[in-house]
């Protein structure tokens, strides 16, 4: 690539966060010219910042921004943006998002919109999966009509099943059944996540392997035939079947499932004609069982581990073939040294992992020799109930497991976030876990089942009362200008909307049911007045995306306070429970 052809090039991130400054931080390298976008609570973060040009969306929730296509081909046309990357998530995924990008005479920096509609679609990826012989347990062919065909299904092949969104993806829409009698239940909430996450609640169902590992290859192709499988990792820590921590190579894997991972994975890419990064995940049981689970056809959160252990920059190689060049690389690289990443999510993992939001008032990212960190904040921003919890990325190498696996330790000792709850604490105790250290006994339900640390609660964020500076910005031909006022300007009750302080939370008292999350209350599960039980599920809330139950603290009469389609605050008292 010359340099000229590398300057008339400039590409629009149709995403945010870390992976929006990871796209930018790989076209720097390229010569490349980079376009934010962003939303109302993204307004100072650093993906905008640190973008030759950064363009507004006018709204506050994904719906209104970063899911909306014709705002974002409006803002590439505008900017004279040449390509667009979606990064991962949001639009990532849309076969019609990539065909609007192609039609409005952009390059798409992703793999083509019938690729993308043939492999996103999870029934059909089984089909071209089975086609080419890749390794399968029982599935429906096609989308259920309703729960009692997925009931029909436990039946026949036996519990637990997994009912999963055919377009989803990153664990929305994703319900494992355990009991025959909560299949209709869970049925109904996974198409409920499916239409809220990805605007399409068709629903599959397949076997699910009890205590499986996940297991993934890295797929590269270019649009001149070359496809290659740039190594395997495994993402088995996960909860709520979101993956926390990944690593690569894949530890502790047959030469016999490593090579049938790979022919697999480059077999079913070939048979879609695929181009671009990609990702084909397995699930491997204990018994050594491998199946086919599902083709991502976007970047993973993980990739960086890839990028480490093959030494390729997978964001340059999908620009260059986007641009039209071959790969760089033609075959499996051999792994060199081991790479571990841990997500830094802002969720509390001893209150369930639930979603932490607000401004972060300390975040020191650790450094030192096998240590990189990939992020989208910094002290001072602020972390938005409307996106996904997503902070950082810990990536940690070492020349073997072990090693990667004690600079871990330090990195993690090092790193500090306060203002808002983190999973570093989690990472931390997992680091001392034989099941993951030594022994890899580690599967996808491991955190539920086998996880038994006590983490203490992090303390909630406290407003900051204090606002020396009201901060406001000016948008000039795509560039953001920052501009201070001292607070003083204004007059008591003349500060606008957004610099209000949160209402105060009532004093809690014994008998109050406390929202688990910053959220809204989706659903009441039970009547007023009714009767309930300790640990009974009584209402749905829901945040970015995901439900999460609520269950009763005690049993007695449920007395409720906040009704249904009411915002609330974690910790906030929505019912009383009267013994």
């Amino acid at each position: 690539m010359n340099t000229e052809k590398k300057l008339t090039e400039k590409l629009l991130i149709a995403n945010r966060g870390e992976i929006a400054v990871r796209i930018i931080n790989a076209c720097c390298d390229m010569g490349i010219a980079s376009v934010a976008i962003y939303a109302d609570d993204d307004i100072s973060s650093m993906h905008v910042e640190l973008a030759d040009e950064a363009w507004g969306l006018a709204g506050a929730t994904a719906k209104e921004t970063y899911l909306s296509i014709p705002a974002i081909i409006d803002i590439a046309k505008k900017s004279k943006a040449t390509m667009v990357h979606p990064g991962y998530g949001f639009l990532s995924e849309r076969a019609e998002f990539a065909q609007a990008v192609i039609d409005a005479g952009l390059k798409w920096v992703g793999p083509s919109p019938s690729a993308i509609e043939k492999l996103g679609d999870k029934i059909e990826a089984r089909k071209i999966a089975a086609s080419v012989g890749a390794p399968l347990v029982h599935g429906t062919q096609d989308p259920l009509q309703n729960a009692d065909e997925a009931l029909d299904f436990a039946k026949q092949f036996g519990l637990p099943i997994a009912i999963k969104a055919a377009f989803g993806g990153g664990g929305r829409g994703l319900k494992v059944v355990w009991k025959l009698e909560d299949v209709k239940e869970l049925y109904d909430s996974a198409v409920r996540e499916a239409q809220a996450a990805f605007g399409r609640g068709e629903c599959f169902v397949e076997q699910y392997l009890d205590q499986p590992r996940h297991v993934e290859a890295q797929v590269i192709a270019d649009q001149h035939g070359n496809v290659v499988v740039l190594g395997t990792r495994d993402c088995s820590l996960q909860r709520r079947n979101q993956k926390l921590i990944e690593e690569a190579p894949a530890p502790f894997v047959s030469d016999e499932t490593y090579q049938e991972i790979l022919t697999s994975a480059k077999n079913i890419c070939q048979a879609a004609n695929y181009v671009g990064a990609g990702t084909v995940e397995y699930l491997l049981s204990r018994d050594g069982k491998l199946s086919f689970l599902e083709v991502n056809t976007r970047l993973q959160v993980e990739h960086p581990v890839t990028e480490e252990t093959a030494k390729v920059d997978l964001v340059v190689e999908q620009i260059r073939v986007a641009l039209g060049h071959e790969l760089s690389i033609k075959e499996t690289p051999k792994a060199q040294g081991h790479a571990i990443e841990f997500r830094i999510n802002a969720e509390d993992p001893s209150r369930g992992f639930i979603p932490a939001f607000g401004t972060l008032s300390l975040f020191e990212a650790p450094s030192g020799n096998g240590v990189r960190v990939d992020t989208g904040v910094r002290t001072g921003s602020l972390v938005s109930s409307h996106f996904d919890s997503l902070m950082a990325k810990l990536i940690v190498t070492g020349p073997t497991r072990e090693i990667a696996i004690a600079r871990a330790k330090r990195a993690l000792k090092q790193f500090k976030i306060e203002g808002i709850a983190s999973v570093l604490d989690f990472h931390r105790a997992v680091l001392n876990e034989t099941d993951f250290t030594d022994e890899f006994k580690v599967h996808t339900r491991w955190i539920e089942n086998d996880f038994k640390q006590d983490l203490k609660p992090t303390k909630r964020s406290i407003p900051n009362h204090q606002q020396p500076m009201l901060l406001s910005y000016i948008e000039i031909d795509g560039k953001l200008h920052r501009l201070g006022l001292p607070a003083g300007m204004f007059a008591q009750g003349t500060v606008p909307a957004t610099q209000a302080e949160p209402s105060p939370i009532p004093e809690v008292q014994p008998e109050h049911l406390l929202a688990p999350i910053n959220g809204v209350i989706s659903a009441w599960k039970v009547q007023n007045d009714e009767q309930v039980k300790e640990g009974q599920v009584v209402a749905i809330m829901e945040a970015m995306k995901m439900e999460v139950p609520v269950l009763a603290h005690r049993s007695g009469k449920i007395v409720i306070i906040a009704e249904q389609a009411t915002t609330c605050q974690a910790d906030q008292p929505i019912a009383q429970i009267i013994i």
